[in-house]
């Protein structure tokens, strides 16, 4: 493989990583297995069938795991510790395609953990603003939208890797002027939460009150009420 497309696939995979894992070592092992790429010493395992199997197996159990509100949170949360490291493993790897020392090695596993935990903090956050939303059909949508990116990435990092290079460039800036305003909105939803909860402490705490009176009330609001910012807010982010 030339320079570019060895750079354009060691950043794709790192930024795939970070929004599914197992999705990406299956499109990699794939194009390792049919030819369409030749992976480096280090990542060839990854077109082993017993890999591709156990990432198939474990994509499987995500598909639907990813698409439950609340369940895809902490699936999130947990993939925290497996996603970005493995981001950074799988760029280091990669870079190997072209001769490089062990000081360009580690810089490239520095950006890819990086990339990856920057794709995945933008994954986790936005699902976790749309579990805010009564329906589930906008944890479906994303997810499924999230599973054609990681598959469309790949291959354009491959086929079209200048392309892909310019659009990664316009997603970092895009999430370097979204994820401070997900962080905002997420803390005002744990805000609201902790409004909603407070009532029945409330209750406790000022037994003179009329019977009701702070059991459906929160800080003199109701819970209703409070539900209803909560969805507002996930509204306008």
């Amino acid at each position: 493989m030339e320079t570019i497309e060895v750079i354009s696939l060691t950043l794709g995979a790192a930024w795939a990583s970070g929004i599914n894992l197992y999705a990406a070592i299956l499109a990699l092992g794939y194009f390792g297995m049919t030819g369409q790429i030749a992976l480096p010493e280090e990542l060839q395992l990854l077109a082993d069938p017993t890999v591709m199997m156990a990432a198939g197996l474990m994509y499987c159990v995500e598909f639907f795991a990813d698409k439950v509100p609340g369940v895809d949170t902490g699936w999130d949360a947990i993939h925290t510790f497996i996603r970005i490291p493995a981001g950074a493993v799988i760029a280091a790897g990669m870079a190997n395609g072209v001769e490089i020392n062990a000081a360009t090695e580690f810089a490239a596993f520095l950006v890819g953990g990086g990339i990856a935990a920057t794709s995945h903090a933008t994954k986790a956050g936005s699902r976790a603003l749309i579990n805010t939303s009564p329906e589930p059909v906008t944890n479906w949508t994303a997810s499924i939208t999230e599973d054609i990116a990681v598959i469309a990435g790949l291959w354009a990092a491959l086929n079209h890797p200048v392309v892909f290079m310019v659009a990664l460039i316009i997603f970092l800036v895009l999430v370097a002027w979204l994820l401070p305003k997900i962080w905002r909105a997420l803390k005002r939803i744990a805000r609201a939460i902790g409004r909603f909860f407070s009532g029945n402490q409330e209750k406790n705490s000022e037994p003179g009150e009329a019977p009701g009176s702070s059991g459906s009330k929160a800080g003199g609001r109701s819970r209703k009420d409070i539900l209803a910012e909560l969805y507002h807010d996930k509204q306008e982010n």
